[in-house]
């Protein structure tokens, strides 16, 4: 009993500091100027300003800055997928001198901080022509997931029993078989539960929208958030109630997925 109630002594807290954040963004979003300027940010709003919600579906454009960011999104994570899942079946089925080179090469692409390739990314997409379009900004979100998704499905395809694939190759069945047959059905988990990662990385991502996206009509609904900021003033209580909108698609997404989520990173758990 004493454990218990220290355990709750310790992170109930803990869980308050975490949580605080999207309360005072709440709290931000249900207020006015007013009242954000003259009062503390944990205080409750004089009056609750539900309209700043539809001031920022409207006047911000979030309903086609959302759609954007699907645009986005959508064809990044299949692509994401099919070619990380293709990499990573090679180089755990397949045995050549250069698995172990061609996986590092993987791994430290994920080292390299991403704000040291803005200017070369730049440069790169204007002269392909895919500055300022949908297929540059979903061609850079692949390339650059592709390291740490392969190094993620390759750790699950290693614990496969690789019988499996030498019994279905004794039958006669073909390395495209052997991927779409056997590989992909059995780290369902793992592609379930790495699809709800890629998409909320992508889906908040700002940077790489900020580099190579200048058109308003193909922003994201990350970087279509700074509409909202005005020369002089910012609305942050507008852009609070637009952010919250924007995090909603993520979440939903999480939720209805989640089981999958946890099968994904709880799969090979309990093998001895």
């Amino acid at each position: 009993m004493k454990k218990r109630r220290l355990f709750y002594l310790l992170w109930i807290p803990l869980a308050l500091l975490w949580i605080s954040p999207l309360l005072i963004s709440i709290l931000t979003a249900l207020k006015s100027l007013d009242d954000l300027l003259l009062a503390p940010a944990w205080s409750l709003p004089s009056y609750w300003h539900i309209g700043n919600f539809a001031t920022a579906w409207t006047i911000g454009h979030l309903g086609r800055y959302i759609l954007n960011s699907f645009v986005i999104a959508g064809p990044a994570v299949v692509g994401t997928l099919l070619l990380s899942s293709l990499s990573a079946f090679a180089l755990s089925y397949y045995r050549f001198k250069a698995a172990g080179l061609i996986l590092m090469i993987f791994v430290g692409g994920m080292l390299l901080p991403f704000q040291m390739l803005m200017i070369p990314v730049y440069r790169f997409s204007i002269s392909l022509g895919i500055y300022n379009t949908y297929l540059g900004v979903v061609l850079f979100h692949v390339s650059f997931q592709l390291g740490f998704c392969t190094f993620f499905l390759r750790s699950f395809m290693k614990t496969l029993p690789r019988s499996l694939f030498e019994a279905a190759k004794v039958d006669g069945a073909s390395d495209v078989l052997l991927y779409a047959r056997i590989a992909l059905p059995l780290i369902r988990p793992a592609l379930a539960a790495l699809s709800i990662l890629e998409f909320t990385w992508i889906w908040n991502d700002y940077l790489w929208a900020l580099v190579l996206i200048q058109s308003d009509k193909i922003k994201p609904v990350t970087l279509g958030l700074t509409v909202l900021q005005g020369e002089y003033i910012a609305q942050w209580n507008v852009i609070a109630a637009g952010a919250l909108l924007a995090a909603i698609p993520p979440v939903v997404v999480f939720l209805v997925f989640q089981r999958h989520f946890i099968d994904g990173l709880t799969m090979g758990a309990l093998k001895g």
